[in-house]
């Protein structure tokens, strides 16, 4: 079993800066978020891997930043230029092994509201 525990979402203006945070209770192969919004499909928003290679979504593509810390086993995301759109609950990830059928986790949620 593996706990995944998020945190960082809240209420900012457009334009404003948000940083999630998502520690593991061990060391997993990727990490990151997908979010989803009221009748929207869920969406990969950016993930990370051994290596640090990293995905973003288009729509995120140079507002978001994802990192990782792996002596926590915590990955982050700096989420900058922050839009209306971009108002979701975020899901951290992980994915025990580079192939997803071997073990994928899943953190509670928290929500990002972007609004004026």
């Amino acid at each position: 079993q593996v706990q995944l525990v998020e945190s960082g979402g809240g209420l900012v203006q457009p334009g404003g800066s948000l940083r999630l945070s998502c520690a593991a209770s061990r060391s997993l192969f990727r990490m990151g978020w997908y979010r989803q919004a009221p009748e929207k499909e869920r969406e990969l928003v950016a993930a990370i891997a051994s290596g640090d290679t990293t995905n973003y979504a288009d729509s995120v593509k140079g507002r978001f930043t994802i990192s990782r810390d792996n002596a926590k086993n915590t990955v982050y995301l700096q989420m900058n230029s922050l839009k209306p759109e971009d108002t979701a609950v975020y899901y951290c990830y992980a994915d025990l092994t580079r192939w997803p059928n071997n073990g994928r986790y899943w953190g509670q949620g928290t929500q990002v509201t972007v609004s004026s």
